[in-house]
């Protein structure tokens, strides 16, 4: 009876002890919980852009990036065009950080010999916990100009006004897996000029992207961007599906490329009107494709912080 007696007071003490104890370790555990910083997602696409379009990836504050954009002629051109190889278009750009999170660049292609320029901002980034925030989210406004010469009796009518276009797009992504990426970009397009005047110039696209990583170093992509048929009814408009390779080699991405779209600037492959000139574009079922390449370099022109 003695000894019953006291492991029950034993008992009842060590109760009495955690009971005074488990509010101030709740209370501890909520502080912790309160100051650990948010962890965000990162690589949810391994370059700027996808094949075409650009993803919610930015440079760092600081970094330079170079992109070399390499398209050649059609494959089904022929022999005598060493199929597609003698024609090429080329694009060279510049992305610099200006914060990690706010980014400008600047490009210039050959074909039309068109310029270009852009903003772009992360709105929101993806957490870890999904409960937080499950996308992240980029605003993308991008300016551009052709200046190739065409006939005078229309050269003098198309100045600088009429030869520029303008896109806005919401860039939204997200990362399911370290493997698997979706991206969904709605686009806002408006161009001074358009091919008739039956044709709007405001026009409304959405562009779907995914990269999936099949190795360490490899991963596919692909792109679609849809453009509704009764905005533009002037011309044929074929809507530009793209897909990609990535190859990662440490100091760069290398990406071989097919699509059906020649050109690598938002307003051409999204729309492709441009007034006077043929677009370059084709279908994948006539076996209008552009065989290419892009290659992003990344230069760090400011000492990050430790």
């Amino acid at each position: 009876m003695k000894y019953t007696l006291i492991l029950i007071t034993c008992f009842l003490l060590v109760s009495v002890t955690q009971a005074q104890e488990n509010p101030l370790l709740s209370l501890l555990s909520d502080s912790m919980r309160f100051h650990v910083q948010k962890s965000f997602v990162a690589a949810t696409f391994k370059a700027t852009r996808l094949v075409n379009i650009q993803t919610v990836e930015a440079p760092a504050k600081g970094a330079l990036n170079f992109l070399i954009q390499h398209r050649f002629g059609q494959i089904n051109s022929g022999s005598y065009n060493f199929f597609g190889l003698d024609n090429a278009n080329l694009r060279l750009g510049f992305e610099f950080g200006i914060t990690d999170r706010f980014t400008v660049g600047i490009g210039r292609s050959s074909y039309l010999k068109t310029f270009d320029g852009y903003l772009k901002y992360k709105l929101l980034r993806q957490t870890e916990d999904a409960g937080e925030m499950p996308v992240s989210v980029s605003l993308l406004s991008v300016a551009s100009n052709y200046s190739q010469h065409i006939p005078k009796e229309v050269d003098s009518f198309l100045n600088i006004k009429y030869r520029t276009s303008f896109v806005t797009q919401l860039l939204i992504a997200r990362k399911f897996s370290s493997r698997l990426s979706l991206q969904l970009v709605p686009t806002w397009l408006h161009f001074n000029l358009t091919p008739a005047a039956v044709d709007k110039n405001d026009l409304l696209a959405l562009s779907m992207g995914a990269r999936f990583k099949f190795t360490r170093r490899m991963a596919l992509e692909a792109e679609y961007n849809y453009l509704p048929a009764n905005q533009v009814v002037s011309v044929s408009i074929y809507n530009s599906w793209s897909i990609g390779w990535d190859i990662e080699t440490g100091g760069h991405v290398f990406q071989l490329v097919f699509s059906n779209s020649q050109s690598m600037t938002e307003s051409q492959f999204n729309a492709q009107n441009i007034p006077g000139v043929s677009a370059s574009t084709g279908s994948w079922g006539r076996g209008d494709i552009y065989f290419g390449f892009n290659i992003f370099r990344i230069f760090t022109l400011k000492k990050q912080k430790q």
